[in-house]
């Protein structure tokens, strides 16, 4: 199996250096116009495992490995760095974070893997467990790998009912913004946020993933009142907001 596998892999980055010598797109790729695209790829994969659909995942996974060796590949022809160089640094990586498989460092569950993993990270010359959080993630996800890593360090409530307290007292405090004073009601909103992403960590549910199957929920109802209105001959401008929601509630009835 490792031979098969070593095989395969070193003739796909044949391929792909390939590519990139006499490919007319793929040679004039440079790192920053790949970012996106790197981006919208790792989302598809993203998608595929939403829907279970594993040969769409088999297919995704692909395309973000071509990503990792072409920027491998130019990041070598700048001399930055190689692709083997790149697999040493990530297997030495994975044996110095897990001295609980590689060493003598006892964790049997998830929480003592993940203290020490930050423990380590800071050991190799971070200032700040927050340091490993990138500013490009959405803020969502943001917000939710920010509170994830101070939790591993032992800043957080041990008690869900205390977060949920602190996600009404935001509440609160949003509500009690001056009308027009835009840069508080901006602060204290992303207060609740913030907040509310808190206490899905604290339930064990991804905000993101919550989010994304709210607004999936919404456009299925939404389309079907579109449906209902043009099979009614309704305009948008003359039909009340109430006889929307009727077609809102039978969009809920069916279970869209």
């Amino acid at each position: 199996m490792n031979e098969e596998l070593t095989r395969k892999f070193s003739d796909f980055v044949d391929v792909v250096i390939r590519l990139r010598k006499e490919c007319p797109w793929d040679s004039v790729q440079t790192h920053e116009s790949l970012s996106q695209l790197l981006i919208e790829e790792t989302y598809e994969a993203l998608d595929a495992i939403e829907k279970q659909d594993f040969p769409d995942l088999k297919k995704e996974l692909g395309d973000i490995l071509l990503h990792v060796v072409l920027h491998a590949v130019i990041a070598e022809e700048n001399g930055r760095f190689t692709l083997p160089g790149l697999l040493d640094a990530i297997t030495e990586k994975l044996i110095t974070r897990h001295p609980h498989i590689f060493s003598d460092t006892t964790a049997e569950t998830v929480s003592e893997v993940k203290q020490n993993w930050e423990a380590l990270k800071l050991k190799e010359g971070r200032t700040s467990v927050l340091q490993g959080v990138p500013d490009a993630l959405p803020a969502l996800l943001q917000a939710y790998r920010i509170q994830e890593k101070v939790a591993s360090v032992g800043f957080d409530w041990d008690d869900r009912a205390k977060v949920w307290e602190k996600v009404e007292e935001e509440i609160r405090e949003l509500k009690q913004v001056p009308a027009g004073n835009q840069a508080e009601l901006e602060a204290e909103l992303g207060d609740v946020l913030f907040s509310l992403v808190n206490y899905a960590r604290h339930c064990q549910i991804s905000p993101e993933g919550a989010l994304s199957r709210t607004n999936k929920k919404f456009k299925r109802r939404f389309q079907h009142v579109e449906t209902r209105m043009k099979e009614s001959g309704m305009d948008w401008k003359t039909t009340s907001l109430d006889q929307m929601d009727l077609f809102w509630d039978e969009a809920k009835g069916l279970g869209l």
